[in-house]
This record gives structure tokens, sequence and C-alpha cells, in this order.
């Protein structure tokens, strides 16, 4: 892990690339809010935005990279692939629709957005194939998943060439995903955390509240950086300036061991989104 610019540490992933831990995600932000959000959030110091086709919200995340004033190289961008063309054809349509409507001429990560196992056969190897073959032009520097678990990433491991490079998860105090996120590490994937504050459930939570307290910080910036000291990768979603500069400010403080130990173990197994191995919406159908 290597610090960059602004204090956010670099994390190298396993195709030797790296990515910035802390990002900005634009889940459910809507289009016309989109360019505001994302401006903000570079103007703030993030240089990691995190979207994907089923977001809706791809054109005005390019639109205010290109206004930011930054070189394309600066800014890490994430998309993922619309459940509804995992059949490798309709990926391909679907990965070039994502370039054009970013403007860009790459993308630094392209993921599956959900392995979809009562769909398609539940062949999602030949989905990822097809990003091998993306991968391989190098029109997305780095390719991964999400919402795989150990099994889906074990089904993979049997025929895939390339290890993916992230495996973007559900985690937060609690869902610790200790599971999946052990596995990832065996297999050198990067773990990245989405909803990480569980939309808002663990902020009132009396432990972590009390961590809170003693290190002088906000509940969310305690959460957000138990995932920071925890190794993995997590872009916040919000679009309150106030909020977004706050939740960017997880760097200069530490929460010590105990404190790690105990906001680890109000693990619930309790999710805030649908579960990967019944999860199976198609936009459309």
């Amino acid at each position: 892990m290597t610090e960059r610019t602004g204090t956010v540490p670099d994390i190298t992933l396993n195709d030797g690339n790296t990515i910035p831990q802390l990002g900005f995600g634009v889940f459910q932000i809507k289009p016309p809010d989109t360019v505001a959000a994302t401006s903000k959030a570079l103007e703030i110091g993030y240089r990691h935005i995190d979207t994907a086709e089923m977001y809706g919200n791809e054109k005005e995340v390019g639109q205010a990279v290109a206004q930011s004033g930054l070189d394309r190289a600066e800014v890490f961008v994430t998309s993922k692939l619309n459940n509804s063309f995992h059949q490798p054809d309709d990926a391909r349509k679907a990965f070039g629709q994502t370039l054009d409507d970013l403007g860009f001429d790459y993308l630094d990560l392209f993921l599956i957005h959900w392995p979809l196992p009562t769909r398609y056969d539940g062949d999602f190897v030949s989905t990822w194939k097809v990003l091998e073959e993306f991968a391989a032009d190098g029109r997305p520097r780095s390719i991964g998943v999400s919402n795989f678990q150990t099994h889906h990433l074990a089904r993979l491991g049997e025929e895939r060439t390339v290890v993916p490079a992230v495996n973007q998860i559900e985690v937060h105090p609690y869902l610790t995903q200790d599971e999946v996120r052990a596995y990832d590490r065996g297999h050198h994937i990067a773990t990245e955390a989405w909803s990480p504050i569980a939309r808002g459930r663990v902020l009132d939570d009396p432990a972590i509240g009390a961590v809170a307290t003693k290190v002088a910080r906000t509940p969310a910036q305690v959460v957000l950086r138990w995932h920071i000291q925890r190794g993995d990768i997590v872009f916040p979603k919000s679009v309150t300036p106030s909020r977004m500069q706050e939740n960017f400010e997880i760097f200069d403080f530490e929460l010590d061991a105990e404190d790690m130990t105990g906001i680890s173990a109000r693990n619930r197994g309790e999710r805030t989104g649908p579960d990967p191995d019944t999860f199976d919406y198609l936009p459309g159908a």
C-alpha cells in the first residue's frame, strides 16, 4: 500500500494496477444530480468513482470527470455489467456502450455486477471469459466481480485464466463477510465494501457510538476507518457536501485493536441488499 496525494492510500491489485482505497459511490444518485455530486467529490479530493450500467448515470459521471479539469489518468473509474447482458455478445455490446456513455477510451475497472446463479443456466464463467477478452485489449485496465460468494469464486477458479482483481461485496459491521474476505485474501483478490455503513443502520449502534466518542469522530467516520484498517476498499455515497467531506477525513486517526475487535463483534450476518445466491433481477425483463 502506498500513500497518494491527499492522504488516500493506494491498494496495489494482483495485476499490478493501483486503486485508491477510498472512493465515491454513485448508487441511487439520480442522473440529473450525478454531475454535481461527482464534481463535488472530485473537488474535495476523491479520485475513485464507482458507477454501474444499472445505475443509469455513467454518462453523467463521464461529464463530471471531463469538466473537472483533471487528467483522465488521475481519476479511477469503475463500472459494472448490467444483469441483462451476461450473454457474450450482449456483454461486448454493453461494454462498448459503457465506454461511449462515459466518453472514455478505457475504463480502470470493469466488474460482473452479480453472479446470477439462477439465470443463464448458472453460467457466469462464459461471461467472465468475455471480460478476460476485454482485459487482453486493455480497454478495462483491470477486471473483477461483484457479489460473488466463495463457491462462485471457486467455480470461476476452475476455468478462468485471469484472477479477478477485486470482489465487490456488501460489508459493514453487521455483515463482516469474514469467510469471503478470507477467500479473497488467500487468492490475492482485493475486497471492496459496498453499503459500508449498512445504509445508516450501524450509525445508532451504542458500541460504535462509544468508539466515536472516544476518538472524537462521527460514527460514520469510525465505521469507514474500520473498513480501511481491515484493508478493504470502500466508497461511501452521499449527495450532501458536508457529509462527503466528512467521509473523506478518515486518514488522520486510527482505531486501536480493542475498538477494531469490538466493531467486528457487532456482526449479525445481516444484509441490507439481496442474497447473491437468489438474486435474479434483470432490468427490463
